[in-house]
């Protein structure tokens, strides 16, 4: 039987996404206990570079969620301590010739059109914004929403102001039904948590946690790497990357791709990405990854070739089929929500995650259409 302080609700999986769905119930006058068998942001958010980015989406439900979702960072950095190292620095993409510049003139052009600010930059104004980028380049687009935070911070912040209840350490082994299929709670090793709602935000683990459930979600994981540099001066204002990088985070290939991702943090390491490749849950180093993610770094930045990379760390992206979340109730299971399948966006998704599964949870208007991040559309679909 329950007990008379269960929850309103549990959040299965401590991680920034997890960490907004606690935030935004508890705003929304529920009570709130987040489980996770590690620590808080041990998984996908840890491994993660904090972007919040619109400059690499296309017009459509994604871009959509990442509007809002900056909208809110913007807010929830005012108020959490120390902004969570927010920094709204903006976002640069470069084309390195005329026709990738012609097509990113296109997509711009199109973003442009779903509400995004993106400013052609051409190739002798580069320089103004980048000094130390490589010559060469035929332009680029500068995307002033584009921002980022420290994401294991931002997460643990937004846990705290939740005012939720945190158990970490205590994996999920079964999702509790009732005698129609209804959500009762979860099952740990510690011992049974009941709740009349259940929200999935597992991250790459999500498609388990939803068999759990008795529910079918195809969550597969996708590996990455990033290289972190000694400490430098301000060498990257913004974030910088090639055009490339965006049909890369479109593709749905599981061999090896990389594409120039570079930015600089207030802490002066700088970060270089993005490598994405599905290899299940293999965490073996990647010579040939890490190869190419120095050399795109270095053809875009040449003053980073004399500089040491101190580590390099690898984390999953929990990936969907046609690249869009899961947000939303379970179709087959009374009580169940899923907020997971963000793949690289996630951190900058997070927050228009957290309030729209708050107002269904609350059964108040969603901030925005979800019908296109129905968990009920990949019924029939494997992973």
């Amino acid at each position: 039987m329950p007990l008379s302080n269960s929850p309103d609700v549990i959040v299965v999986g401590a991680g920034v996404v997890g960490a907004a769905c606690a935030y935004y119930a508890a705003r929304s006058g529920l009570s709130v206990t987040v489980v996770d068998r590690g620590p808080v942001a041990g998984g996908t958010t840890g491994a993660g570079e904090g972007n919040l980015l619109v400059s690499d989406k296309e017009p459509g439900p994604e871009l959509d969620l990442a509007l809002l979702s900056t909208r809110l960072w913007r807010d929830l950095a005012a108020g959490l301590p120390d902004g969570a190292e927010y920094e709204a620095k903006g976002g640069l993409v470069v084309a390195r010739d005329a026709a990738r510049m012609t097509a990113l003139r296109a997509f711009a052009r199109s973003q442009t059109a779903a509400g995004v600010t993106a400013q052609e930059v051409p190739a002798d104004a580069l320089h103004d914004l980048e000094p130390h980028l490589a010559p060469g380049l035929a332009g680029g687009f500068l995307y002033p929403q584009d921002a980022q935070v420290q994401p294991a911070l931002a997460a643990a912040h937004l846990l705290r102001a939740s005012g939720a209840r945190v158990r970490t350490g205590q994996e999920v082994t079964a999702v509790l039904t009732g005698a129609s299929g209804e959500v009762r709670g979860v099952r740990t090793r510690a011992g049974d948590l009941h709740a009349p709602y259940v929200v999935n935000a597992a991250g790459t683990w999500g498609g388990e946690v939803a068999r759990l459930a008795g529910a079918h979600l195809p969550v597969l994981p996708r590996r990455g790497f990033v290289l972190v540099t000694e400490p430098l001066p301000r060498v990257v204002r913004h974030k910088v990357y090639a055009a490339d990088y965006v049909a890369d985070v479109a593709s749905g290939s599981a061999a090896l791709q990389t594409s120039a991702v570079v930015e600089g943090t207030p802490a002066g390491p700088v970060l270089i990405g993005a490598s994405r490749e599905r290899v299940g849950f293999d965490r073996t180093l990647s010579v040939e990854a890490l190869r190419r993610l120095a050399a795109g770094a270095t053809e875009l930045f040449p003053v980073l070739a004399g500089v040491r990379a101190l580590r390099t760390y690898a984390g999953f992206r929990p990936y969907l089929p046609d690249h869009l979340p899961a947000v939303g109730a379970d179709p087959s299971v009374p009580g169940l929500l899923h907020a997971c399948g963000h793949e690289g966006a996630g951190i900058g998704l997070a927050p228009a995650t957290g309030l729209a599964v708050a107002r269904v949870l609350t059964g108040d208007e969603p901030p925005l259409d979800l019908r296109p991040f129905d968990p009920g559309r990949f019924t029939g679909v494997t992973a």
